[in-house]
């Protein structure tokens, strides 16, 4: 059903445009959620009769039945985590007395909710180990509702704080309240205006919220955001302060026992700076400042001028991705050709060696305190599910603290890197993953993933949808696309704003290359990406139908006119530009915009498009305008589908069973489109 076109009309600097699905934009507009509802229903029926289908969601099932480990964290003696079990909607938090002793769950959000869709987004324990704060969303939802739970005697307290959204949670050494960011409540603001006005409070225990006390504004810059922190040894309260998604901030410091002005230590908005830690007077800095691929610095506090900056760890050829302080040591994990290794630094700079990593891979995260004498980081790959390690400075061991089992022998298959030339002749990262021996035969079925945006590095990951594509026979292609990190901000910089064709032309030439490789071809070739990604996938897809067998596109963005317009949107005209703000940015955006590059009676690849109606980071109507586009144009016969996900939004949070339903549908398409031969369905 091919919904009505009205008449709206904008004019960009004197140029028209027209906008015939405006009226979309309104989740509540009657018209439009028939219409969705039909388009779901329609979708549904489609992927449903894919007679591999249930066969996918078999096998997807049982690989996804294994313990998922997110890394410890040591507060007052103790070891507190976030562990999925299998098959659990949501990940549950434990505590553990010792690194022997068995764990404890003492936080399950599986009871938020009777089908998991209320998630846990962020905890944070204090410093005694007594308190777990907790933020909560619902339904996919970027807002977050905090409340306070008593470990001790597993009650909950009455405390609840409303209106936050990306906030941090640090607690006064004492455990008596904490400190986070909040937005105004909705109805005493205008709507547009809901995610600026950022404010910083501070909570203490067993009050009302409002009672909360102010500690920081900036009414003057509305687009400002906060991320309070208190150093390690409880001296001093940190505001790192950011605008969008640039990769620029400004530092902010005050006594924490003060309640007067904050310093303005950094506050030329020129860089990135990540604040590892405070010792002896001194801020220890991961920074962007004269260094694209970052270095480390220290700032007297009693002489904070540039000229009297310590240069630590100078800039290298890998680019610094995470730092902390452990064992009073810098540990840096470096990005290096899209792999992660681990780098160990005395605080004055002098290298001490490395830790040993399982093979070629991605450092996810990595935790640890200044007077520890452990580090744990977890670390995944294409092949290697997502285990934790605990490295000991005592003995400069690495040992497992856990490690899954799948029902997957990974000893078949094999990842390895290729770089292929874009079309400026910049050399591109390419991880292709297959089974051992597959014949380049141009005949394999095979999807390329990529993203390149936001600063954002595609970097080895385990993912269980890709083991059944590969269990069948595919191959599995992610591409290092510039808009990335994957070589520092030179490189994101070359995939933005009115550099961001780079970024299609580099996605463009992977696809060929795999096609002149004799990997696959045209028909078995599909390309898929979500969010950033998505916009990639529908972007090709207009420039390069001819290209594909089948597109994904991932609750992407399409409309790069208005999306600055709605919810979280405004963050990334950094990223994207502003089509409103000048005639050059209007020509840049409308040149790529996948929604206004649509040609009728062009015959383009069956594609699925993906969104959730609680999604308030890439709001639905850029799904469904593009939909709507792509079949009112359609000069074929190859499908466009549209699935809206009720209760979901972006993707965080999820629950397990909607994940593995998602990751049927997606798999179930590709499978079909790119006709996989049925023998692979496994019984």
């Amino acid at each position: 059903m091919i919904p009505r076109k009205g008449k709206t009309v904008d004019n960009y600097h004197g140029i028209p445009v027209g906008d015939p699905f405006r009226y979309m934009e309104d989740p509540l507009d009657q018209e439009t959620t028939a219409w969705s509802k039909a388009q779901t229903k329609t979708s549904r029926s489609y992927l449903d009769s894919i007679p591999a289908r249930s066969h996918i969601k078999d096998r997807l099932t049982q690989l996804w039945d294994y313990p998922k480990t997110r890394v410890p964290e040591k507060i007052a003696g103790k070891y507190f985590f976030q562990r999925n079990t299998g098959l659990e909607n949501q990940a549950a938090v434990y505590m553990q007395e010792t690194l022997n002793s068995r764990p404890e769950r003492i936080l399950d959000p599986n009871n938020f909710s009777s089908d998991g869709t209320i998630a846990l987004s962020h905890i944070s324990i204090s410093k005694d180990g007594r308190y777990l704060a907790y933020a909560r969303s619902e339904s996919g939802s970027d807002w977050q509702e905090i409340r306070v739970l008593d470990i001790a005697n597993q009650q909950e307290l009455d405390d609840v704080i409303r209106w936050c959204k990306f906030t941090s949670i640090p607690w006064l050494p004492d455990g008596s309240g904490f400190f986070y960011t909040r937005f105004p409540e909705p109805g005493t603001i205008a709507p547009e205006e809901a995610s600026n006005y950022s404010k910083v409070y501070f909570h203490r225990l067993g009050t009302d919220q409002a009672e909360d006390e102010l500690i920081f504004e900036r009414p003057d810059h509305k687009e400002m955001g906060f991320t309070p922190d208190i150093t390690h040894d409880g001296k001093y309260l940190v505001l790192e302060i950011w605008i969008g998604s640039e990769p620029k901030n400004r530092i902010y410091y005050r006594e924490l026992a003060d309640d007067g002005p904050f310093t303005r230590l950094l506050d030329n908005h020129d860089a990135l700076y990540s604040l590892i830690g405070h010792e002896n007077g001194f801020f220890y800095f991961h920074t962007t400042n004269q260094a694209t691929k970052g270095r480390i610095i220290t700032i007297d506090l009693a002489n904070p001028k540039q000229e009297h900056w310590k240069e630590l760890v100078p800039e290298s050829d890998a680019v610094i991705e995470q730092v902390i302080m452990v064992d009073k040591k810098l540990i840096v994990t470096y990005l290096q050709d899209g792999y992660n290794v681990i780098k160990i630094f005395g605080l004055d700079g002098t290298p001490l060696g490395s830790v040993d990593m399982p093979e070629l891979g991605t450092v996810l995260e990595i935790s640890g305190g200044p007077q520890d004498q452990e580090l744990f980081f977890s670390f995944t790959s294409y092949l290697h599910p997502t285990s934790v390690y605990r490295y000991d400075f005592v003995t400069n061991q690495v040992t497992t603290f856990s490690q899954p089992d799948l029902d997957f022998d990974t000893s078949q298959y094999e990842t390895k890197q290729v770089f292929c030339p874009s079309k400026d002749g910049t050399n591109i990262p390419v991880f292709i993953t297959c089974k051992k021996g597959t014949e380049l035969n141009g005949e394999n079925p095979t999807v390329l993933y990529g993203y390149g945006g936001f600063g954002i590095s595609v970097t080895p990951s385990f993912d269980v949808g890709s083991l059944v594509w590969l269990e069948a026979g595919g191959i599995y292609a992610v591409a290092c696309l510039r808009g990335g990190n994957e070589y520092g901000e030179t490189w994101h910089q070359a995939g933005m704003r009115a550099n961001k064709q780079n970024v299609f032309d580099d996605f463009i030439e992977a696809a060929e290359w795999l096609i002149e490789n004799r990997y696959t071809n045209t028909q078995k070739l599909a390309i898929m990406g979500r969010s950033n990604g998505g916009l990639l996938t529908a972007a090709c897809m207009i420039q390069r139908p001819e290209l594909y067998g089948a597109i994904i596109s991932w609750v992407p963005v399409t409309d790069m006119l208005r999306y600055h317009r709605f919810t979280a949107g405004r963050y990334w005209i950094a990223e994207y530009g502003n089509a409103d703000a000048s005639l050059d940015e209007f020509r840049f955006l409308h040149a790529y915009s996948p929604l206004h590059n649509v040609r009728f009676g062009t015959v383009y690849p069956p594609i699925l498009i993906l969104t959730g109606e609680s999604d308030d980071r890439v709001v639905p109507m850029h799904s469904k305008k593009f939909a709507a586009t792509l079949q009112a144009a359609s000069g074929g016969s190859n499908p466009v589908y549209l699935h809206v996900e009720s209760k979901a939004g972006h993707g965080a949070g999820k629950p397990t069973g909607k994940l593995i339903d998602e990751a049927a549908d997606i798999y179930g398409f590709l499978w079909d489109q790119l006709q996989v031969d049925p023998k692979h369905c496994r019984e």
